[in-house]
């Protein structure tokens, strides 16, 4: 049986004048965000602060994570102009902070990491002040997809762990828990650039399987992490086994001081990119 929605969790509808030039930017540069096609409960906060996070390479993935709203269905080819119209938006919402994630594209043979260096390049020759974070796939654990990456210089480099390793192949079939990690130390071991990455409550892990998740990211070099409730996007998708209280939100913030680490997002509705430049 589904469970209710606790109120904490629900969001008010926002629409200003803001939220409308936020919108029109994106419609009018051709561009997906994951605010909308991953359906975050937090868009319309981040669309009156002037900011979303930009999807690029597509809305559409290679890989079907039970958790996720975005399709696994056949990608369209790479668009060459989203990296100048990405930049564009960016200029034109005069962003400070920009956040940069993407679907999986496993049918590219860099996962698209040149893509992302593209982005990071028309970003700084546009707006050599803002701060860029991307939000990136595994790239399945390749070097040279790590090392553009690397090359590229974002200010943070974040790779969500998503969940805890029991649970992980039922919620993410085509990841793999350790290659996760492996991905966050070696960015972490082979530049000086920022590391970030969350994970989901409410798939059935426990505290102590947290904890465990806590301290491999740690141990990872991990410098920000984010912890989140898991919320259903459609009957099709995993069930909520559980939606944590405010009180056990906090119970996971003493474990995240417990295991070092000192940067931290934790609260049910935070997201890997929510308010991102508040915590650099």
């Amino acid at each position: 049986m589904p469970q209710r929605l606790p109120d904490y969790l629900k969001r008010p509808i926002i629409n200003t004048e803001t939220t409308k030039k936020v919108r029109n930017i994106l419609k009018n540069k051709c561009l997906n965000t994951v605010c909308e096609n991953a359906r975050c409960p937090n868009k319309n906060e981040c669309y009156t602060k002037n900011t979303a996070t930009f999807l690029i390479m597509g809305n559409v993935c290679t890989r079907n994570c039970r958790y996720c709203n975005i399709s696994c269905e056949r990608p369209q080819p790479v668009d060459l102009e989203e990296p100048i119209h990405v930049a564009e938006a960016v200029r034109d919402l005069g962003l400070k902070y920009a956040v940069i994630t993407s679907v999986t594209r496993d049918d590219l043979k860099d996962g698209g990491a040149e893509h992302f260096k593209k982005c990071i390049e028309e970003i700084r020759k546009m707006s050599p002040d803002t701060k860029i974070e991307i939000l990136t796939p595994d790239f399945k654990g390749d070097a040279n997809a790590l090392n553009t990456i690397i090359f590229s210089k974002p200010d943070v480099f974040n790779h969500n762990i998503e969940t805890v390793r029991a649970v992980f192949k039922a919620a993410r079939p085509q990841g793999d828990y350790d290659r996760s990690l492996n991905v966050l130390k070696y960015i972490k071991s082979n530049s000086e650039i920022i590391t970030k990455s969350g994970l989901m409550v409410g798939l059935g892990e426990t505290f102590e399987q947290i904890e465990e998740t806590l301290s491999d990211l740690k141990n990872a070099g991990c410098d920000i992490v984010t912890i989140g409730q898991y919320i259903q996007p459609s009957k099709e998708h995993l069930e909520v086994s559980k939606f944590y209280t405010p009180e056990e939100f906090e119970k996971l913030q003493k474990l995240a001081e417990k295991v070092g680490i000192i940067h931290y997002q934790i609260n049910p509705l935070v997201r890997s990119s929510y308010r991102a430049a508040e915590m650099v």
